[in-house]
């Protein structure tokens, strides 16, 4: 009589993972223990002696990592090849080769899907939210963030879990050889840099305070205006390219991070410096006054 899992048995393993994948996360095995601990109820259904249960439990013990939301379908594609081992048509040897192919695909998707755009699209959403808000109701766009994001995170996980599962390794390598995952993921990747920018825009702050204060001679009334302003450095840079110099900012600060391996506390200090130096000039053109 071959050996099927139940849905109690899928749930309870697809819950243990989406509430405790981070609880155990170490140097030597990663997400490793936490993959044991989902797998421990499908382990308990399938196999009868301790011995069995043991031997089980030992190979989804070691090194395992991926991105958490995304990486739900290999927990499925493996409850999947356990339930086949189970009934003599897998071994520990295949389970154990797919879960470390599957380790690099499923974290880059992951982080390029979740990570570096679905988040910061949530987040740039719920500060709007309370940007627009009056003072008293700003806590509304933190709340949003609260539930939705919980809620977001269960809905993918949990389709990826059980898409896993019943589609297989099969599944997840025809979905990819169609080329829909790269259409997918050139998607998710735009969207990210599109709202990379939009908050580049929206949040970084960066001008030049300089302009040159002057008394004008007015020749139709033959008065004289005192203090008027004939150049300002930053309405004629944004009047040219508008938040040219936020942009500028940003890339700078990426080049230095990501090209010349700056640390985060040079470039704080970097900024801070540019900004005293940005800040004196325009109190001595009179920008501050």
């Amino acid at each position: 009589m071959s050996k099927t899992l139940s849905k109690k048995t899928l749930n309870k393993s697809f819950w243990n993972w989406f509430f405790w994948n981070g609880c155990s996360q170490q140097a030597e095995s990663m997400l490793g223990m936490a993959f044991g601990q989902s797998m421990a109820p499908v382990i308990d259904e399938l196999y009868d002696t301790k011995e069995e249960k043991a031997e089980a439990l030992e190979r989804h013990i070691t090194l395992f990592n991926t991105e958490a939301q995304v990486g739900s379908i290999c927990n499925g594609i493996v409850c999947g090849m356990e339930e086949a081992n189970a009934n003599g048509q897998c071994t520990p040897e295949v389970i154990n080769s797919v879960k470390v192919a599957l380790i690099g695909p499923t974290s880059a998707i992951g982080d390029s899907l979740w990570v570096a755009t679905i988040i910061p699209i949530m987040l740039t959403i719920c500060l709007s939210i309370a940007q627009g808000m009056q003072p008293s109701m700003a806590w509304i766009g933190a709340a949003v963030y609260l539930i939705a994001y919980p809620v977001i995170t269960c809905i993918l996980s949990r389709k990826l879990f059980f898409f896993g599962y019943k589609s297989g390794l099969e599944g997840m390598s025809s979905f990819m050889a169609t080329g829909k995952m790269d259409i997918l993921t050139n998607t998710m990747n735009f969207l990210g840099l599109l709202v990379t920018g939009a908050l580049t825009a929206s949040y970084v702050s960066c001008s030049i305070p300089f302009q040159i204060v002057r008394d004008v001679f007015d020749a139709s009334t033959g008065e004289t205006l005192t203090d008027q302003v004939i150049f300002n450095a930053d309405n004629m840079i944004n009047g040219i390219f508008p938040s040219l110099l936020p942009l500028l900012l940003t890339f700078g600060v990426y080049y230095l991070y990501a090209k010349k391996k700056w640390s985060p506390m040079k470039l704080m200090v970097l900024i801070l410096i540019l900004a005293a130096v940005l800040t004196a000039i325009g109190y001595i053109s009179g920008y501050y006054s």
